[in-house]
């Protein structure tokens, strides 16, 4: 589904991916963990082209994506939810949802909104309670839960996640958990940046570490629990 092949990026004159690889099958979740810093958002971003990449290829579906625009890896069904959830603070929730359905609807992709209406309330059935509240007006929890919704709702076949359990409470990063296991079973794809290794271990089936922008650790993701030196560089 998604493929990073020695990935080299840059923040300015700051050297951040240092040859990252990594890859994300078809119905596959695969965390990417590791401490504030270790290159998590650079890797998402550079994956969207927010970020532009130095050198190395980021292929989606065996096409290579590596100079497409944001948009247009969007449209190809890349669907993203940054750290920061990026929710449209004055529009409505239903707006914030409107706008992915339009665009993926204006590609050429055929469900109703009554059908992406379904699959996110099946998703976060939470979500119906506050459809006509502005994104101003929603909690932390409320507004990962929408910006998950908003990227579901460009109908993608891989959801990237920069951050989805962070500020948590623990009986909602449960119920998060559950939404990926929902969306995997959808037939989607989720590679997810996270900083907690028990958040990730919860829903990967396939981890990869990174620290100083370098893959440290790729495996089962109870393995590496038995790895000391990869442990000390999550930890910090």
């Amino acid at each position: 589904m998604l493929e990073l092949v020695d990935v080299n990026t840059y923040r300015g004159v700051a050297h951040i991916l240092h040859g990252v690889s990594l890859r994300v099958g078809t119905g596959e979740v695969v965390c990417l963990v590791g401490r504030n810093g270790a290159g998590k958002t650079t890797t998402i971003e550079s994956i969207m082209g927010l970020l532009p990449i130095r050198s190395g290829k980021i292929l989606f579906q065996d096409r290579d994506i590596s100079r497409l625009a944001t948009h247009k890896r969007a449209k190809l069904g890349i669907g993203y939810a940054p750290e920061d959830c990026g929710i449209f603070p004055d529009l409505t929730v239903e707006e914030n949802l409107r706008i992915s359905e339009w665009l993926a609807r204006k590609d050429g992709k055929q469900n109703s909104y009554a059908e992406v209406e379904a699959k996110i309330f099946d998703l976060f059935p939470e979500i119906r309670d506050f459809m006509q509240r502005r994104g101003l007006y929603l909690s932390g929890g409320q507004k990962k839960m929408v910006a998950i919704a908003r990227a579901m709702a460009l109908d993608p076949s891989i959801l990237l996640l920069d951050e989805a359990f962070e500020g948590l409470a623990p009986v909602i990063v449960n119920r998060f958990s559950e939404a990926v296991q929902k969306i995997k079973e959808m037939g989607i794809s989720l590679l997810i940046a996270e900083s907690n290794l028990l958040n990730a271990t919860k829903v990967a089936d396939r981890l990869y570490a990174i620290d100083r922008g370098e893959i440290i650790f790729e495996g089962n993701p109870q393995d590496v629990f038995n790895n000391e030196e990869v442990m000390k560089a999550i930890r910090g």
